[in-house]
């Protein structure tokens, strides 16, 4: 079957799927195995910040360079971003159920052997094996939910799945802060073992596969081959670009060799018997708006508050758990308004609540865009949760537009394009974003220092100076004056605080676009191609 016949019988009709009869008991329970999965999801998500939080301890204890725990995220990084959508294939072909599975065990043992390991070499290893079981596990859950849940009641399920993960991510931060203070950094990764044992105990019990008539029987290795290597220069090139420059010769080569396997990979899949991505797919405009909305959502919230955690630790000087806590009115209002976001969609369809949440998320980053050194609590709560409010509806709808837009026998797929585009969103917001602020603190830092009447920098000393400031970091050398050591960190605080207010400017405008975007979605359309018959 080519992928033109896949869509198009999609778009007439749902695909035949073979669901069983009403669930009885544990096993195949909608709402149970939402909270199965959830578990699962919450492990992946928790992890891609409650990490930073014990970088520190890390690098000190095993004496690692800043290079070196850099690649304890990037790591991570690349290998989720670049395995999550061949990932959903391994869910269409083998079964969303087993993929679950390995990849709760696999993650929850990498965690384990990171908690065990005196190097700071098998620590970043590991972190990659978690972002490989974390990119099988990821996209597993949401086919679980599609093939389990009716159409009618899949929006609301989608709703809590997203809730889970945008309070992981934002919660990330304060229990690591809580758990590196009082306990040890080891314990932010052994807290996966138990966690995951419970995920693995729970999909025993209650998760039940669900496999599409016409779920694919071989695999695309070429096409495999092409899109990873794809993936991994664009991410590769988004991740070096701050180090390197985005002039380098190194970084528009792996742009280029990007852009040159994307394209090798679009004209396989459309020679290819059993395409690992159906070109076709992207026919759907709604599907495509889907993506290409995530992306922008990630490219805002990501980018955004990415400098927002500098600003509370660097310049508020509040400590990681307090800055987390700061946040807490952001991850409030994700987990209050997911659900009912996901209620709203089912009632009205997707395009007005997606833009809505996108001119929310726009008002909050233009507003994030006026704050200053003396900017009180009251006020930064005020422009988290209107943030956390925008950005509810957007991962409820964005998901289900590019889920159920797609054939019951590509939701894996489905499900690893939605996280890959929230991946690759994310780092380009925080690369994009990263060079709207160095730019901005380069252009501002030698004027205001001047200004201030401090003793003048060699061109190294302002470059180191720009570094320091681009964090929020005032360059005060050791044994400065006190008088002279707060006129610098209030140059490099109002510096910083400049640079913030552009690159949150930038995240806003960004938003204003995907309200347009947003505008061409629908409900999906072969929604009802899940498990119609399921009994909840």
């Amino acid at each position: 079957m080519t992928s033109q016949t896949t869509v198009d019988k999609a778009d007439k009709a749902p695909e035949p799927v073979s669901v069983p009869a009403p669930a009885k008991g544990l096993r195949g329970h909608p709402w149970l195995t939402l909270f199965s999965v959830a578990i699962g999801v919450m492990m992946v998500a928790l992890d891609g910040t409650i990490v930073a939080i014990a970088n520190p301890a890390i690098q000190k204890d095993l004496g690692a360079t800043f290079a070196d725990v850099q690649w304890i995220t990037n790591g991570y990084f690349l290998a989720l971003a670049v395995t999550l959508i061949t990932a959903g294939k391994l869910g269409d072909r083998f079964g969303h159920r087993q993929t679950f599975l390995i990849g709760v065990i696999g993650f929850a043992a990498a965690s384990g052997a990171i908690g065990l390991s005196d190097s700071i070499a098998l620590v970043v290893t590991f972190r990659v094996f978690q972002g490989l079981f974390g990119a099988l596990l990821m996209p597993a859950a949401l086919g679980l939910l599609r093939a389990t849940f009716p159409a009618e009641k899949l929006n609301m399920a989608i709703g809590i799945w997203g809730m889970v993960i945008g309070a992981s991510t934002a919660g990330g931060p304060i229990l690591g802060g809580l758990l590196v203070q009082h306990v040890s950094w080891q314990s932010v990764f052994f807290i996966n073992v138990p966690v995951g044992v419970i995920a693995l105990v729970l999909g025993l019990l209650i998760l039940k596969d669900h496999r599409a008539e016409n779920a694919p029987r071989s695999f695309d290795i070429l096409g495999i081959v092409l899109l990873s290597g794809a993936m991994f220069c664009l991410v590769w090139a988004l991740i070096k670009a701050p180090t390197w420059g985005w002039g380098d010769g190194l970084t528009w080569t792996f742009l280029a060799a990007s852009v040159l396997c994307f394209a090798l990979f679009a004209i396989w899949e459309t020679r290819v018997k059993e395409p690992l991505i159906p070109l076709a797919l992207f026919r759907s405009v709604p599907l495509s708006a889907g993506v290409v909305l995530m992306v922008l959502m990630a490219i805002a919230f990501m980018g955004g508050l990415f400098f927002v955690t500098f600003y509370l630790q660097n310049v508020h000087g509040m400590s990681p758990v307090d800055s987390g806590l700061h946040l807490l009115p952001l991850t409030g209002m994700m987990i209050v308004g997911s659900p009912l976001a996901g209620a709203m969609i089912t009632k009205v369809g997707p395009r007005i609540p997606l833009a809505g949440g996108m001119l929310l998320t726009a008002v909050a980053m233009y507003g994030m865009s006026t704050l200053e050194s003396g900017t009180g609590s009251g006020i930064m709560s005020l422009w988290f949760a209107l943030l956390g409010l925008g950005l509810a509806p957007v991962m409820v709808g964005a998901t289900e537009v590019i889920v159920g837009n797609a054939p019951m026998e590509l939701s894996g797929v489905a499900g690893g394009l939605q996280q890959a585009a929230m991946q690759i969103g994310g780092s380009l917001g925080t690369a994009v974003l990263g060079a709207v602020m160095a730019s901005k603190v380069d252009n501002d830092l030698a004027g205001n220092w001047t200004d201030a009447k401090l003793p003048p920098l060699t061109p190294a000393q302002l470059d180191q100076a720009s570094e320091a400031v681009q964090v929020g970091v005032g360059p005060v050398p050791k044994g400065t004056p006190a008088v002279l050591a707060e006129k610098i960190t209030s140059v490099a605080h109002d510096t910083f605080i400049s640079g913030m207010s552009l690159a949150c400017l930038v995240a806003a405008g960004v938003a204003v676009v995907a309200i347009f975007v947003a505008l061409l979605t629908k409900r999906g359309a072969n929604a009802e191609a899940g498990a119609g018959a399921a009994h909840i």
